[in-house]
């Protein structure tokens, strides 16, 4: 044991050694919201558009030479609307907080308004994904913007056997507003199989739509990559190695290609994993109200205090242009 030795557990005085490195693994990723294509600005609290549809196919489409024509009485256009959400962070930072000498960041302030832009961000990819209904709001109740999962009736397909599932639409109402769909008990979950994909897949295109996005949660990407039908279960993971060295390959997947096209398989870590999503990106747009800002509040003490809005809605031009199959195993 050594006794004389003047050891650092004795000494006073050692500077601190810590780095300017802030980890953080937070997933970022937010694959729908990059996707949306940005709209004209909204000018009011709700943005309203119309769908309509051509009259169903006949094959008896004929008329006698000569006689006089049969007028068709004409089906108006529908009206939908959503409703712009306020998506907002309020930050409060000490005077002293961020006046110390402060690692990895220059300043504290500055270093949260960026944090809680992300998390703003991560809260509006679960929102416009999610299974939430719209509301017009009132003086004490906020408005809402109804999310993907919820507009979805035509191609949508929820889990359970046959007269087992107690899987339950939402959809666009009679009083302009969208409601959620009912999920299904956890008793009635199916597995996401190859099968599933090519009804919700063949339904969207008997409807005239033609998805080629599939977005899934992470068990079920997995799931996907062992169905049959994918393009490119194996990339190059670097184009360029170096001399004498071969290709390394990841298995993965990023296509697959059904009798009714090709989707393009995306997970999503906030889109939820009971629920796969077909989205065709032309038929739904993002509408900024008011566009990301950060606001300066009015100082009442020692402190600096920033509110962070952004509003906005989701435009889903035809909900038949999209499918879903809903309930699924997740484990």
């Amino acid at each position: 044991m050594v006794t004389t030795t003047y050891q650092t557990y004795r000494q006073v005085g050692i500077r601190e050694d810590l780095t300017n490195e802030i980890s953080d693994i937070t997933p970022m990723e937010t694959p729908f919201f990059s996707l949306l294509r940005k709209g004209k600005p909204a000018k009011n609290v709700y943005i309203e558009w119309q769908k309509d549809a051509l009259a169903s196919a006949v094959g008896t489409n004929k008329a006698v030479e000569g006689a006089d024509y049969t007028p068709l009485t004409a089906a108006p256009t529908s009206r939908l609307r959503n409703y712009t959400q306020i998506w907002t962070k309020g930050l409060l930072v000490s005077g002293t907080a961020n006046a110390v000498n402060t690692a990895g960041r220059e300043e504290e302030l500055a270093y949260q308004i960026a944090k809680r832009g992300k998390e703003m961000k991560r809260d509006m990819e679960t929102n416009l994904t999610g299974n939430y209904a719209s509301a017009a709001g009132a003086s004490a109740t906020a408005r809402a913007c109804a999310g993907f999962e919820a507009w979805l009736t035509t191609n949508d397909f929820g889990g359970g056997t046959a007269g087992a599932t107690d899987y339950l639409q939402g959809g666009y109402t009679a009083a302009g507003t969208v409601t959620a769909a009912t999920d299904g008990s956890t008793s009635n979950l199916v597995t996401f199989t190859e099968a599933r994909l090519k009804t919700v897949q063949a339904s969207c295109w008997t409807n005239g739509g033609n998805p080629t996005v599939l977005m899934v949660g992470p068990w079920n990407k997995r799931v996907v990559s062992a169905f049959s039908g994918i393009a490119t279960k194996y990339q190059d993971f670097d184009k360029n190695p170096p001399s004498g060295a071969g290709l390394a390959t990841i298995s993965t997947v990023d296509y697959y290609v059904g009798d009714f096209g090709k989707l393009h398989v995306v997970a999503n870590r906030f889109s939820r994993d009971r629920c796969a999503l077909f989205i065709d990106p032309d038929y739904v747009s993002i509408h900024y109200l008011r566009p990301f800002q950060v606001f300066n509040i009015a100082k009442t003490g020692d402190a600096e205090k920033r509110q962070m809005l952004a509003e906005a809605t989701m435009m889903m031009m035809n909900e038949a242009a999209h499918g879903k199959y809903a309930d699924l195993r997740t484990s």
